[in-house]
């Protein structure tokens, strides 16, 4: 019996309107589903609160601009993704999903994940225009931050510790990367 290769095109395509149906967290890239799971450890989820309620006081008196976790941002019809954190500015949240790119992403790496945030996400958010792309890499306690210039990223730099200047627009801030990883900063050194 010989083998019949698998093409591409012979893989089901997913849309928003199948993924809206489905049951758990899944995110859609290019119309092939992933699924969110196993649940992220608690060294993720404690670097996501740190960085959340970071950007939440930095953002207190910005009327414009709002951090979120993971919701629902539809790029395209057959893509559908859900960042660890991100800020939108100037968007209408009240809805089921994002349609407008955010200003910032903050991706927090896992096994399961790095390949796919360093990759196709990697390359989703450059080409929808978010201004700003946090890749968090836990082993190493470090931050990637890459911003976009001319329409391409751009690595602004890697950092452990020290400030960064965002400007996003209708507000500028300054984030701490050292506030972040101050709790598991003997495992870094």
């Amino acid at each position: 019996m010989s083998a019949v290769a698998l093409r591409v095109e012979d893989l089901p395509h997913y849309i928003y309107d199948d993924y809206a149906q489905w049951e758990g967290k899944w995110e859609i890239l290019e119309g092939i589903p992933y699924a969110m799971t196993p649940a992220p450890v608690v060294k993720h989820q404690w670097l996501c609160a740190k960085i959340t309620s970071q950007l939440d006081a930095l953002l207190e008196n910005c009327h414009k601009c709002e951090v979120l976790l993971p919701v629902d941002w539809q790029i395209t019809e057959d893509t559908v993704v859900q960042p660890d954190i991100l800020v939108v500015c100037g968007e209408n949240i009240d809805g089921a999903k994002l349609e407008k790119a955010p200003v910032i992403i903050f991706e927090v790496l896992s096994p399961a994940t790095s390949r796919k945030d360093r990759g196709i996400k990697y390359r989703l958010y450059e080409n929808a225009g978010v201004k700003y792309y946090c890749i968090v890499d836990p082993e190493t306690g470090s931050v990637e931050v890459y911003v976009m210039q001319k329409e391409k990223y751009r690595e602004a730099n890697e950092f452990n510790d020290g400030y960064i200047f965002f400007d996003l627009g209708p507000c500028q801030i300054q984030f701490d990367f050292k506030k972040i990883f101050k709790k598991f900063k003997g495992e870094y050194r």
